[in-house]
C-alpha cells in the first residue's frame, strides 16, 4: 500500500469552480426530508433520552448534488418526491441552492424520511430510511437524458435506486461518460448486485444471502454492467458485501478492491470513516488520511465527500486530487451540525487543506 500525506495543498482552479465551468454533474438518486435526533448525554438504551431534533433537507443524491453546485459545478437533479408539502419545500430549498430539479418526477407516495439517532457526541446510533418514493421512479426519461448527456459529463447513481432502475440507467450510459455508483449501505449494496453482476460461474453454488452478506458466488461473477462503472465508492462493509471476501486488513481491503476493478470498474474509492479512505486504481492504492477537526455530526459526511470529488473533477483536477478535496469537505462537514453545510466553498476547502499542510511541515 502507498501511503501519501493527501495533505498537500491542491490549487484545482477556483476560478473555473467559482464560475460553474466544466464538465455536468447529473446526480439520480434519493430526496428526502432528514429527522436528526441528538441525546443531550450518554444514550441510554431502551428509555426516553433528553435531546434536540433537526429538521432538514436530505437524501443521499440531493446532498451529493447540493454540495457539488455549492462549490460551483453545473448540477442536475433526477429524483422523485412525493406531491406534498414537504416535497414543495424539499424542492425549493434544492433549487435555491443551485441544482437544477427539472427532472425530479412527483408522486402520491409520501415524500422520503430519514430518522437518524445520534448520540451525545454526535456518532450515529441508529437510522431509520423511507425511501418508498425512489421506488417509483420511471426510469425511461431518465436513461434517455443519460445517452444524450454530453461527452464526459460525470453520472452519480446511489443505491437506493431499484436494481432493474439501476440496470436500465447504466444500459444507457455510453464510453464517453464517468459513471459513479454509491451504494449507500450493505443492504442496498446487497439489493444491487444482480443488476451489477452477471450469473454465477457454471457449477458454482449459490447459498441464500443473510442480510448483510451476499453469495460468493454472485459477488465474484463478472457482468458488463461492472465495466461502465468510473468510479465506486464502499466503505469497508459494503466492499465485503460487493466482493464476498474479507476485508478485516489493509491489504485484503486492497485486494477485495482490485477484484472489483478486475471486472472492468476503473477506480475504487473506499471510504474509512475517521481513518480516512484508500484509492485503488490503475497505478495501484493510494492512502488519503483524514484531516483532524472536532466531530460535531457525522452525517452527510460520505455525501460531502463524493459531491466535492464530482465538483473537483468536473472542474479538471485529477481523480486523486479530488479525493483530497473530497475528503476535505467530509472533514469540514462533520465538523458542523448541518448535514449540507450551506457555508462550504472552494475558499473554506482549500483553507483546511493549507492550515494542515502548514501544520504539517512544523
Amino acid at each position: 500500500m502507498t501511503a501519501e500525506s493527501g495533505l498537500g495543498a491542491v490549487e484545482w482552479g477556483l476560478g473555473t469552480v467559482e464560475s460553474g465551468l466544466g464538465s455536468a454533474v447529473l446526480v439520480v438518486g434519493g430526496a428526502n426530508v432528514d429527522l436528526k435526533a441528538r441525546s443531550a448525554a450518554p444514550l441510554v438504551p431502551e428509555t426516553s433520552n433528553p435531546g434536540s431534533t433537526v429538521l432538514s433537507p436530505g437524501g443521499v443524491g440531493r446532498n451529493i448534488a447540493e454540495v457539488a453546485a455549492r462549490l460551483g459545478a453545473r448540477v442536475s437533479l433526477v429524483s422523485i418526491v412525493g406531491a406534498d408539502a414537504l416535497g414543495d419545500d424539499l424542492l425549493g430549498t434544492t433549487a435555491e441552492a443551485g441544482v437544477d430539479i427539472a427532472l425530479v418526477q412527483r408522486t402520491a407516495t409520501a415524500t422520503g424520511t430519514y430518522t437518524a439517532l445520534l448520540d451525545a457526541t454526535g456518532d450515529l446510533v441508529a437510522a431509520v430510511a423511507d425511501m418508498a418514493a425512489i421506488e417509483q421512479l420511471d426510469p425511461a426519461p431518465v436513461a434517455a437524458v443519460i445517452a444524450h448527456a454530453e461527452p464526459g459529463t460525470i453520472v452519480v447513481l446511489d443505491g437506493n435506486l431499484l436494481p432493474d432502475a439501476l440496470a436500465h440507467l447504466l444500459a444507457a450510459a455510453g464510453s464517453g461518460l464517468r459513471v459513479v455508483l454509491d451504494p449507500v449501505s450493505v443492504p442496498k449494496a446487497v439489493r444491487l448486485l444482480p443488476a451489477l453482476a452477471g450469473p454465477p460461474t457454471a457449477g458454482e453454488p449459490v447459498r441464500d444471502a443473510s442480510p448483510g452478506s451476499v453469495s460468493p458466488a454472485v459477488a465474484r461473477s463478472a457482468g458488463p454492467a461492472w465495466a461502465g462503472l468510473f468510479l465506486l465508492t464502499p466503505n469497508r462493509d459494503e466492499l465485503a458485501a460487493l466482493t464476498g471476501l474479507a476485508v478485516d486488513t489493509d491489504d485484503a481491503l486492497i485486494a477485495a478492491a482490485e477484484s472489483l476493478r478486475e471486472r472492468g470498474i476503473t477506480w475504487v474509492w473506499v471510504r474509512l470513516g475517521a481513518a480516512g479512505s484508500v484509492m485503488v486504481g490503475p497505478d495501484g492504492a493510494t492512502v488519503l488520511p483524514a484531516y483532524s477537526v472536532d466531530v460535531v455530526d457525522v452525517t452527510g459526511a460520505g455525501d460531502a465527500m463524493l459531491g466535492a470529488f464530482c465538483q473537483a473533477l468536473a472542474s479538471g483536477a485529477s481523480v486523486e486530487e479530488a479525493a483530497r478535496i473530497g475528503q476535505a469537505a467530509a472533514a469540514l462537514t462533520v465538523a458542523s451540525p448541518d448535514t449540507v453545510r450551506t457555508d462550504l466553498t472552494p475558499a473554506l476547502i482549500s483553507t483546511l487543506m493549507k492550515e494542515t499542510t502548514d501544520a504539517a511541515a512544523h
